[in-house]
């Protein structure tokens, strides 16, 4: 019986108490405590951790959000590749270009003046001067025997801005277009004829021998109807612009320019004559160079035997061409004579022309050469070399008055001969290269002209007005106005930014140059009177005459006139990444606004010698090139300013494009910034006229701009050290 009891003393222990556990210290541990705690005190846990770390991301994206909409510039925001067929080509380009972000500083000691020329353009300069005297060939062939060898080493690699313009204009000439219109298809005929050589060769001298039966034949071949002179005279000048004694061209008289007139006149000068010459100081006159007759003669005799000419007359033929032009070449004078005795710009009436110049019936050759304009005796006309003209009226009448040559017509050959000459680019092989051979003979060694450029230039010669019409379609009129727009804003800055010795001073600058407010080709109403209706369209309209294949702007008045040609690829394109338009059209185009106003930033502020020094000392510090020359010239100074400055003014209007529109295409992986300075490290070599003030590379500036600000993707190889002069000061 001891045992129950015990039993039963142990039974309530494991009953369920009515007090809690806690309450009951020293009691062990039951099974229910054992088990999990309740599942939403985890839950709750997990709310708590998951709400910190919302409000933490939250912050965090208030954050980025203000800062990105407060500096658009650094936020890399819709930056997807650009795939249009311009950009892959322009991607191929910059993938095989030198990365300037990985060069070392000695690569930045290379200046563009001594070892980056290029192909210098070979367009006409139309309306730039007085023709020169014929010894220009002289000099011409001594500065391409100093730069021809480095030229030709360097042309394939680098392209001046001429140069991509032609090949743009024979691209859209290339181009088939169904919708185009009859002009535009007779314009492409037109080209397309000059580039097929097949039928040029096939056709041989068979045209121009027509064509000298057209004019009444010519003596050399035994039939000539013996025309009259002034009637083949007239004829020449009128159908196929030859001037054989003489020049004509429109321009204005400097004198009254000067007083705000903008009238032109017929303007008459000196020839170009075919035989060389040189100039006499000592006698003062002009003469043939007994070193180049013989060649001279050679070729003379060449062209006759490949029209026909019976050998046993040729000969005679070519004694008295060359014999006329020895006595015309005389009275010829180089312009820097002319200028110093005042022979330039005489003005008198035709009838006086007529009066001291008779052999020449001078209003009927005028007005042939002007139709359909009406010209009177009246009419005033300015001179260039008047003792020429009346020399060469001597000669023509003395030359009619030998009988005994009569019957060979020389005054009628010396013309055809011209003909000849002017119709060349579209003779046969044969006569271009008697006229290389001749050349080589005078000591020009330039190569030869692409057949695709030289027909280019002649097909804008006669459609230059459909030209600009194909030029204006294919260019985007939006973006280059807004380029424009926004680069002038950032010099405008730039020139506030400047040190001026008198404020007076900048305020008449900002004056002086201002951005059209119309649509963007309004303003090349003025600059796209071109040359339409040729010389008769200059003289009646006030308008400046303008040139498609210019390629930087101009100042007509106070207005900046920016041309077509500076806005074609590849350094403009309206799919382009924005980046890559402003690092290299729009540097162009601050560069350009600078050069025209250069002479007046320097000679009124100390800013610009004080920056060219800081960016020198820079350079020479980074390049370790302290000994090589410790100064600048002047112009030296101002050029290493401007470039600078105007890659500052593009940067800065490239923020501003994307400030007011966020966001911008990729090319070969780089974007914004980076990709901005690329596109300018291929351009900052441009040829101009200024290049050999140039005393560095210029991708140096890209050193300069790194260290400055934190848009570059990736520190230059070529850094500036702390201990080098603040970069901020320049």
């Amino acid at each position: 019986m001891s045992e129950t009891p015990t039993e039963l003393e142990l039974q309530p222990s494991v009953q369920p108490s009515s007090q809690p556990e806690l309450e009951l210290g020293l009691q062990p541990p039951s099974q229910s405590d054992l088990q999990p705690k309740p599942r939403w005190r985890n839950l709750q846990r997990l709310l708590l951790v998951l709400l910190g770390f919302s409000s933490c991301a939250a912050m965090l994206g208030l954050i980025y959000y203000l800062h990105h909409r407060l500096h658009p510039e650094d936020q890399p925001a819709a930056v997807s590749p650009c795939v249009s067929a311009a950009c892959r080509s322009a991607s191929a380009r910059i993938s095989s270009s030198t990365d300037p972000f990985a060069q070392p500083c000695e690569y930045f000691t290379s200046s563009c003046g001594l070892d980056r020329r290029a192909e210098l353009s070979g367009g006409r300069m139309r309306g730039q001067g007085i023709p020169g005297h014929p010894q220009n060939l002289k000099d011409r062939s001594e500065r391409r025997g100093r730069d021809g060898e480095d030229r030709r080493q360097t042309e394939d690699r680098t392209l001046d801005r001429k140069t991509l313009l032609l090949q743009h204009l024979r691209e859209v000439l290339e181009t088939k277009d169904g919708s185009s219109g009859l002009a535009v298809e007779k314009t492409r005929r037109f080209y397309s004829s000059c580039l097929d050589t097949r039928a040029i060769e096939s056709a041989g001298e068979e045209p121009f021998l027509s064509l000298i039966q057209k004019l009444g034949g010519w003596a050399v071949s035994g039939q000539w109807n013996r025309t009259d002179f002034n009637s083949t005279l007239s004829s020449m000048m009128r159908d196929f612009a030859t001037f054989p004694f003489f020049n004509l061209y429109v321009g204005k008289d400097p004198a009254e320019v000067s007083r705000g007139s903008s009238r032109r006149y017929i303007q008459i000068d000196q020839p170009d004559l075919l035989i060389p010459i040189k100039w006499n100081s000592r006698t003062q006159k002009s003469e043939a160079k007994t070193e180049t007759l013989r060649p001279f003669l050679a070729s003379c005799q060449r062209y006759l035997a490949l029209l026909g000419a019976p050998p046993s007359t040729s000969m005679i033929h070519v004694g008295v061409f060359i014999s006329l032009s020895s006595e015309l070449a005389v009275a010829a004078s180089p312009l820097q004579h002319r200028l110093q005795e005042g022979q330039l710009h005489q003005r008198m009436t035709i009838r006086e022309l007529q009066q001291q110049a008779p052999a020449i019936d001078w209003l009927r050759c005028l007005q042939a050469a002007f139709h359909p304009l009406s010209l009177g005796e009246e009419d005033l006309v300015l001179l260039h070399n008047l003792p020429y003209i009346l020399q060469m009226s001597r000669i023509i009448k003395k030359w009619q008055n030998k009988h005994e040559l009569s019957g060979s017509g020389p005054l009628h050959t010396y013309m055809v001969l011209n003909l000849l000459h002017t119709l060349m680019p579209a003779m046969d092989s044969r006569f271009s290269g008697t006229a290389k051979n001749f050349s080589l003979a005078l000591g020009d060694t330039e190569g030869e002209v692409p057949r695709w450029r030289r027909c280019v230039l002649e097909t804008e010669r006669g459609f230059d007005s459909v030209l600009t019409h194909l030029l204006r379609e294919r260019t985007e009129h939006r973006q280059a106005k807004e380029m424009i727009q926004h680069v002038f804003s950032s010099f405008k800055s730039k020139l506030n930014q400047l040190q001026w010795t008198d404020q007076k001073v900048l305020q008449l600058l900002m004056k002086k140059v201002t951005v059209g407010s119309d649509s963007f080709f309004s303003n090349y109403i003025q600059l796209l009177s071109l040359w339409q209706k040729r010389r008769n369209k200059l003289l009646t309209e006030n308008r400046e005459a303008a040139d498609i294949l210019s390629v930087t702007p101009s100042l007509l008045g106070d207005e900046l006139l920016f041309p077509l040609g500076m806005f074609v690829p590849p350094l403009f394109h309206h799919t382009y990444p924005r980046a890559m338009n402003y690092g290299a059209t729009g540097f162009l185009i601050a560069k350009d606004i600078l050069h025209l106003l250069l002479n007046d930033i320097s000679s009124h502020s100390g800013s610009v010698s004080a920056a060219a020094d800081c960016l020198w000392n820079l350079y020479l510090s980074a390049t370790e090139a302290a000994s090589r020359r410790a100064s600048l010239s002047a112009a030296q100074q101002q050029e290493l300013w401007l470039q600078f400055s105007a890659l500052q003014v593009s940067l800065q209007a490239y923020q501003q494009s994307l400030q007011q529109r966020p966001g911008d295409s990729s090319l070969s992986g780089r974007a914004h910034t980076h990709l901005f300075l690329t596109a300018f490290s291929q351009v900052n070599c441009d040829v101009d006229p200024y290049r050999e003030f140039m005393p560095l590379g210029p991708s140096f500036f890209i050193t300069v701009v790194c260290s400055r600000t934190n848009q570059c993707p990736s520190t230059p190889r070529c850094s500036i050290k702390p201990q080098q002069n603040p970069p901020h000061t320049c």
